[in-house]
C-alpha cells in the first residue's frame, strides 16, 4: 500500500511581545531575543536564548517556544520534554497538545499521539483546528491499524482503523481496513471500505481498492466481480503485477 505522507498542521509560533508585567524582564527579553533567532531559522543561538530565559523564569511559552527549535533541530525526544512541561505547567494551553500530538507521531509514538491531538480537540474554540486535529488522530490510529496488522492482529487493526475513520473519512484507513477485512474473511465488509476508499481517495492509487474489492468477491465466490476489479487494478502500476496474477490463477 502507498506509504502514508503526513503535513501537519504548522505549529504556531507565539509570535508577540511581551508586557513586561507578564514575564519577568530579564526572562522576557531572551524569550523575544530567542523568538527573533527562530524566525530566522539560527536554531542553536534561538535554544541558547530560551535556555537562558528560563534561568529567570519556569514560563510554559518558554518551554513551547524551546520545544519548537528542539523538534526544528530533529531532537524529537528533548522537544517532547519542552512540550510536555509547557503543558504541565499550564494544562489548558492547547497549541502545546498540538505540539506534542505532531512530535509523537512523527517520533513513532502514536498512542500517545492520538492522546495528545484529542487533547487538542478538546480545548482549541477554532473550528478548522478541531477539523485539523480529528484529521491527525485519525493519521496516528491508521499508523497504530497498520502496525497491528503487520504483526498479524487484525481484530486489533479493525479496530483502530474503525476509530481512524469514525474521525476522519481518510482514503487510507478505508483502503487499510478492506485489505484486514479480507484477511478475517469478512467480505462483505471489505467490500463496503474499499468503495468508502474510492470514494474519498485523494492519495491512494487508484487501483488498490479494486485489488482489494477483487480479493472480496473473489473470496465470496463471486469471480465475474472479482474479474471485473481486478481488471480495474491493472491500470494502476503498484497493483497491476499483483492484479494479472490473481487473473491468471482464475484462469
Amino acid at each position: 500500500m502507498k506509504k502514508l505522507n503526513i503535513i501537519f498542521y504548522l505549529f504556531l509560533l507565539l509570535n508577540f511581545s511581551l508586557l513586561a508585567q507578564e514575564m519577568d524582564p530579564e526572562a522576557g527579553k531572551f524569550y523575544n531575543e530567542g523568538n527573533k533567532f527562530l524566525k530566522s531559522g539560527q536554531l542553536k543561538e534561538a535554544l541558547s536564548s530560551y535556555d537562558n530565559a528560563l534561568k529567570s523564569s519556569n514560563d510554559y511559552r518558554i518551554h513551547y517556544q524551546r520545544g519548537l527549535a528542539l523538534k526544528q533541530m530533529s531532537n524529537y525526544k528533548a522537544a517532547e520534554e519542552s512540550f510536555e512541561k509547557s503543558v504541565q505547567i499550564n494544562p489548558k494551553f492547547d497549541l502545546g497538545y498540538n505540539a506534542l500530538g505532531g512530535t509523537y507521531f512523527v517520533d513513532g509514538s502514536y498512542d500517545k499521539s492520538v492522546e495528545a491531538f484529542k487533547k487538542f480537540e478538546e480545548l482549541t474554540q477554532k473550528k478548522n483546528l478541531k477539523d485539523k486535529a480529528k484529521e491527525n488522530i485519525s493519521r496516528a490510529y491508521t499508523k497504530l491499524g497498520d502496525a497491528a496488522k503487520k504483526d498479524g492482529n487484525y481484530e486489533k487493526a479493525i479496530s483502530y482503523l474503525n476509530e481512524a475513520v469514525k474521525n476522519y473519512n481518510s482514503d487510507f484507513a478505508f483502503l487499510s481496513l478492506s485489505e484486514a477485512y479480507v484477511e478475517m474473511a469478512k467480505y462483505d465488509e471489505a467490500i463496503q471500505s474499499a468503495d468508502k476508499a474510492i470514494n474519498h481517495r485523494k492519495n491512494i492509487s487508484k487501483g488498490a481498492a479494486f485489488y482489494y474489492k477483487g480479493l472480496a468477491f473473489k473470496g465470496k465466490g463471486d469471480l465475474t466481480k472479482a474479474k471485473e476489479n481486478f481488471n480495474q487494478a491493472l491500470g494502476d502500476p503498484v497493483y497491476k503485477k499483483n492484479a494479472e496474477y490473481q487473473l491468471n490463477l482464475m484462469k
